[in-house]
């Protein structure tokens, strides 16, 4: 995963749950899963700071498969997953549009 796979993942997911614009106001966080792991990051900024998107730039060292020459994380590892944190549960893009168009919406209260 790169930006550009975050850019085409927003793409196709514009008009649904499944971007930061349309789920940050359920308390739904920007985030990346190790699958390997299962260990969860939030997105961050450069100076720490949460992002209100998916940035793959800040996340660990160890998750990355290519590294820019500042440091930052330029291409992830082929198990590292975008999706949301709420409450410490991982959601990937795909299971809130599920949840979305159910007719259980617990997740979202």
């Amino acid at each position: 995963m790169d930006r550009q796979t975050l850019l085409a993942e927003h793409q196709a997911f514009e008009n649904t749950c499944g971007v930061s614009a349309n789920n940050w106001s359920d308390g739904f966080r920007p985030a990346f899963l190790d699958k390997r792991t299962g260990e969860i990051e939030l997105s961050r900024n450069k100076d720490g700071s949460l992002a209100p998107y998916h940035l793959i730039d800040w996340l660990p060292h160890d998750w990355g498969q290519v590294l820019g020459c500042d440091g930052a994380v330029k291409r992830l590892r082929q198990d590292i997953v975008a999706g949301f944190e709420r409450d410490g549960t991982f959601y990937t893009r795909e299971q809130l549009i599920e949840y979305q168009g159910s007719t259980d919406q617990s997740v979202f209260s």
